[in-house]
């Protein structure tokens, strides 16, 4: 049974950090692609960042030179170091994994950014 779980999230003041973790199990995560979505209520769920199997790293433009997206495949690990956070980065993070037709979800983690 494949499992993505999310950890990390929580409130945080403007101009903080957080980071978060995404731990995979049932899938050869070494030949996934691994991204992180976020979904704020009544909007379409959109791309943060993405890494590749090789390591390649692709981050919209909304969060570029704030969030860093990186992967321990012994640990099976997707990260989302997060800083300089803003009150529209608020949202539910989403792991995704993905490979060929295979497409993953992880259940989610609130992310609120208020003073």
């Amino acid at each position: 049974q494949v499992q993505l779980v999310e950890s990390g999230g929580g409130l945080v003041q403007p101009g903080g950090s957080l980071r978060l973790s995404c731990t995979a199990s049932g899938i050869a995560f070494s030949f996934y692609a691994m991204g992180w979505y976020r979904q704020t209520p009544g909007k379409q769920r959109e791309l943060v960042a993405t890494i590749t199997s090789g390591g390649n790293t692709n981050y919209a433009n909304s969060v570029k030179g704030r969030f860093t997206i990186s992967r321990d495949n012994a640990k099976k690990t997707v990260y989302l170091q997060m800083d300089s956070l803003e009150p529209e980065d608020t949202a539910v993070y989403y792991c995704n994994a993905g490979w060929n037709v295979r497409n993953y979800w992880g259940q989610g983690t609130h992310v609120t950014v208020s003073s």
